[in-house]
């Protein structure tokens, strides 16, 4: 595992030391050092009071606390902030590969809102407070549930209690086929080499959004699905280049993690996407 790959999944925790660390550090010298230490400087230096010798900036200079202590008055608020808002309120999303085209691009720096399902104990994910559940045709960030240290992007297929099929590039709901209607053929170098790709507008419920399929890949075949109780059956828009619930199963309620709602930055091998900076996501 790379020094990145661990930072990121215990980068709350890490927040979380720092904010008690640097916060204590503060109350220990409230409590016990900075009245013993200012009473020090004073009878060291009993004029220190006198207005006319000593400026207000310089009397605040020679009470200043340890360097190390005034480093943590400074930090126990920007850990404490940062932690508040990453746990509770949202956080970024970078898309690490092709499995959402064409909605969502490689490079695509997108702003998850994590109050969507519900508010969570940070470090553990423990669901406190539910707020909502995600509709079919949603995208949501979830843990992967093999590796919950790795957050992936899909969309949801099934609901609780659904029956699922996909039969020859099909998709169907409990039992009625998903309307989808051909928009184009389409070569996509970084996805399929040279062979051009069959772009759909697909509709789930209200939701309309576009998937790829890929006609010389294997279909992968299967019928009647039921998805249990609190999980949720999900695949990528990029029905034939995603490792989704196809593949290794379910995704239980405790491990989504929130709705991606923006993309705040993208970036391709060429720069930056500009057009698709603050586009809103369904």
């Amino acid at each position: 595992m790379s020094f990145m790959s661990v930072l990121g999944e215990y980068f709350p925790l890490i927040l979380l030391i720092l904010a008690i660390g640097s916060g204590l550090v503060v109350l220990m010298d409230l409590v016990f050092f900075k009245k013993a230490r200012e009473e020090r400087i004073f009878s060291e230096d009993p004029e220190l009071n006198n207005s006319q010798l000593f400026s207000k900036k310089e009397r605040l200079e020679k009470l200043k606390a340890p360097l190390v202590i005034d480093y943590c008055r400074s930090l126990f608020p920007v850990f404490l902030i940062v932690f508040i808002l990453r746990s509770f309120v949202g956080e970024f999303y970078q898309i690490p590969s092709a499995s959402m085209l064409p909605n969502y691009l490689v490079g695509d720096y997108l702003y998850v809102n994590k109050f969507a399902y519900g508010i969570r104990f940070p470090i553990w994910d423990l669901k406190l407070v539910p707020i909502g559940t995600p509709k079919r045709g949603e995208v949501v960030i979830f843990s992967y549930p093999p590796d919950t240290s790795v957050d992936l992007i899909k969309r949801v297929i099934g609901l609780p209690g659904d029956h699922v099929s996909y039969i020859n590039k099909m998709l169907f709901i409990n039992g009625v086929a998903v309307k989808t209607n051909l928009t184009a053929n389409q070569i996509v170098p970084d996805d399929s080499e040279t062979q051009a790709v069959q772009v759909y507008q697909e509709t789930i419920d209200q939701d309309t959004h576009g998937i790829i399929n890929m006609p010389w890949a294997p279909t992968n075949d299967f019928k009647d699905v039921i998805v249990p109780k609190g999980e949720y059956f999900v695949m990528g828009d990029n029905r034939d280049d995603s490792e989704d619930s196809r593949y290794w199963g379910f995704v239980q309620d405790k491990y989504l993690l929130g709705k991606p709602e923006m993309v705040m930055l993208s970036i391709s091998d060429h720069g930056v996407r500009w057009s698709r900076i603050g586009h809103l996501l369904n």
